[in-house]
């Protein structure tokens, strides 16, 4: 199994990921040359390759599927407050433009009541 390390980071993970699917390659490649071999190929040596490449899967997979998982969960803006901030200061603003515009109601009403 790809040994889970706890200061390992993604990267490190993906990087024996990487390691691991090329000696799986090998290993077809040994399969093939067994298979191939002039006198026959030899049963305990297949079933090794085969043991080990279906290992080597199973591992593969485990850890991609952490990896994915973990990522999922990262979500670098799901504490940001950036949408809400924007949100509160464009509500500022309009509030300041209808206070304005109060004013200015305020200020004609009261020069249109000392007219009067």
């Amino acid at each position: 199994m790809l040994a889970p390390q706890t200061n390992s980071t993604s990267l490190q993970c993906l990087n024996n990921v990487e390691k691991k699917i090329i000696r799986v390659l090998e290993l077809g490649g040994l399969v093939v040359e067994e298979l191939a071999n002039s006198t026959g190929p030899k049963t305990d040596v297949l079933a090794g390759y085969c043991r080990e490449f279906m290992q080597s899967i199973k591992e593969i997979q485990m850890t991609l599927r952490e990896e994915i998982k973990s990522a999922c969960e990262y979500r670098p803006f799901e504490k940001c407050d950036y949408s809400s901030r924007i949100a509160n200061e464009i509500c500022f603003e309009k509030l300041q433009y209808v206070i304005e515009q109060l004013e200015d109601m305020k200020k004609t009403i009261d020069q249109f009541t000392d007219d009067s």
